[in-house]
């Protein structure tokens, strides 16, 4: 995917982000019909007359910090499906593993040309290509020493995968944390209203525990697919990893009883 279509597709998906949860809660706001078209149940604010009761006047309504949350929280989750969508794009088989340096590599084992594989590898850089090269540079130094370094240049992969996916995960831990500031600064308004006489205006008081609870309901529904997106992106990180490692490993078994010619310096001594 080239830069000009990854950054359109991000766009489109702050864009789809700004609107969909103001959709989603502003559904949850308005009236419930039965199939005849009957209003069953009303918002509290639209029942009594008084306007507040659409999300646009929940986030608006809200405060300077109000506003300042639900802003955050909007770009919370621009963040989480920009950052899980890069990482889709990533952490897939054919970015990974390509074919194409399976085959070459194979090809050149079975001919026995180690140079043709480290070449293979230099001609398509991937995560397993870092892999393969990384045990190619110590294949004079037997075999122990080369299992030693595909763990390690594995467990240096796996950790850049993980540091991509960290970001997906702070964006899902941001959701909830975000949302409870609203709650807080809510019931703080609700509280204020109430020490300065304003117990007799139910309707009020209602306003604004109610825009407190808003903000809980858009931090979980930001932090809910976002959390279950990190989980599935980093299982399928650590399959890959593991197969990865696995096929090296495979690719490398001929060289298992190859011997190891003694230095120079050692022979003379």
């Amino acid at each position: 995917m080239s830069k000009a279509r990854k950054s359109l597709m991000a766009f489109m998906i702050l864009v789809g982000t700004c609107v969909a949860p103001m959709a989603a809660l502003q559904s949850m706001g308005q009236e419930l019909t039965d199939e005849d078209g009957n209003v069953v149940a009303q918002n509290t604010a639209q029942s009594s007359g008084k306007k507040g009761g659409g999300f646009v006047d929940i986030v608006f309504g809200s405060g300077i910090v109000g506003m300042l949350l639900w802003f955050a929280l909007f770009g919370d989750g621009a963040l989480a499906i920009y950052f899980s969508v890069d990482c889709f794009i990533l952490i897939k088989p054919e970015k990974l593993m390509p074919a194409r340096l399976i085959d070459q590599v194979q090809k050149a084992m079975s001919e026995g040309d180690i140079v043709a594989a480290m070449e293979a590898c230099q001609n398509t850089p991937s995560v397993m290509s870092n892999i393969l090269t990384a045990a190619f540079q110590h294949v004079e130094e037997g075999f122990d020493v080369i299992q030693e370094a595909v763990n390690a240049a594995s467990d240096l992969e796996q950790e850049k995968l993980m540091q991509r996916l960290t970001w997906v995960s702070v964006c899902s831990n941001l959701g909830p944390s975000l949302g409870l500031l609203g709650t807080v600064q809510g019931m703080i308004l609700t509280f204020q209203a109430l020490a300065q006489g304003g117990a007799g205006d139910a309707a009020a008081l209602a306003s604004s525990i109610g825009q407190a609870l808003w903000t809980t309901a858009g931090g979980l529904i930001v932090s809910i697919p976002t959390i279950t997106v990190f989980y599935s992106l980093r299982n399928n990180a650590n399959r890959l990893i593991l197969r990865m490692t696995a096929v090296t490993m495979e690719f490398l078994n001929g060289l298992r009883n190859v011997e190891v010619a003694p230095e120079e310096g050692a022979v003379e001594a």
